[in-house]
C-alpha cells in the first residue's frame, strides 16, 4: 500500500535532457507559427508586439509546466493551488485574442505531455482558419452627433432625413429647455459613399445657425486608429 501511494504521488517522470529539449524545441516552433498568425490576422493600432511576444513565451511557460507535472498528481495538485491565486487582470481588448491564449495554452499542454502530432496538427488547422477569416472587420459604425438650439429641432430631422434617410437611426435624443442634442447611428458605407458623391452634411448643418457642435465619431469592437 505505502508502494503504491508512493508511485502514484511519487515522481513518475524522470526525463532525460534531450527529451526536455525536443519537447521546448517544438513548442517554440510551433510558437513561431502563432506569432507569425497572430502578426497577419492583426493590423494597424490594434496589432501589440508585446503581446505577440507574450504568445511565444506563454507557449514555453505552460510547456516547461506540463514537462515539471508529467503524471505527478501531487506536483499537479500543488500547481493548480498556486495558479488558483494569480488575478490576471489585463483587459482583452480584442475577442479574437482569447483564441491565441487558448492556442498557446493547448500546444503547451501538448509538447510538454509529448503530443506533438497533435500540436502540429491542429496548430496547422487553426493556422489555417485564421489566415482565411482573421483580416474579418465588422462594419464601423459612426455616431453623427449634433447640439443645437431647439428652434433648429425639425430643420435638423428634416437635414438628416434628407441625407440619409431611414438608414440614418436616431439613437438618442436629448432635450433642455434652449438645446437640443442628436445622436444618430450610420454605417461606415453609408458616409464613405456620401462623401465621394460630394453631399457634404457638414457645410448644410453649420449653415442652419446657432449650431453648438456638430460630430461624427467612429464606433466599433476594434481599437481604432
Amino acid at each position: 500500500m505505502k508502494q503504491q501511494l508512493f508511485e502514484m504521488f511519487g515522481s513518475a517522470n524522470d526525463l532525460s535532457l534531450e527529451v526536455i529539449i525536443t519537447r521546448l524545441t517544438v513548442a517554440t516552433v510551433i510558437a513561431c507559427f502563432i506569432f507569425l498568425s497572430y502578426r497577419l490576422s492583426h493590423d494597424g493600432s490594434i496589432y501589440s508586439k508585446k503581446f505577440n511576444v507574450s504568445l511565444v513565451v506563454l507557449t514555453i511557460i505552460t510547456t516547461t509546466v506540463m514537462i515539471v507535472i508529467g503524471n505527478n498528481l501531487a506536483m499537479s495538485l500543488g500547481m493548480v493551488g498556486a495558479l488558483s491565486i494569480v488575478r490576471f487582470r489585463t483587459a482583452i481588448k480584442d475577442s479574437r485574442d482569447t483564441v491565441y491564449i487558448f492556442w498557446t495554452i493547448v500546444v503547451g499542454i501538448c509538447c510538454g505531455a509529448g503530443d506533438y502530432l497533435v500540436a502540429s496538427a491542429g496548430s496547422v488547422f487553426v493556422f489555417a482558419v485564421m489566415l482565411v477569416f482573421g483580416r474579418i472587420r465588422n462594419d464601423n459604425r459612426m455616431l453623427l452627433i449634433v447640439r443645437t438650439a431647439r428652434i433648429n429641432e425639425e430643420r435638423i430631422e428634416a437635414l438628416i432625413f434628407q441625407h440619409y434617410a431611414i438608414k440614418a437611426v436616431l439613437r438618442v435624443k436629448n432635450t433642455t429647455e434652449k438645446d437640443v442634442e442628436f445622436i444618430y447611428e450610420l454605417s461606415r458605407k453609408l458616409v464613405d459613399k456620401k462623401r465621394k458623391q460630394g453631399n457634404s452634411i457638414t457645410d448644410e448643418v453649420y449653415a442652419i445657425g446657432n449650431i453648438e457642435y456638430f460630430n461624427i465619431v467612429m464606433q466599433n469592437d476594434d481599437i481604432s486608429s
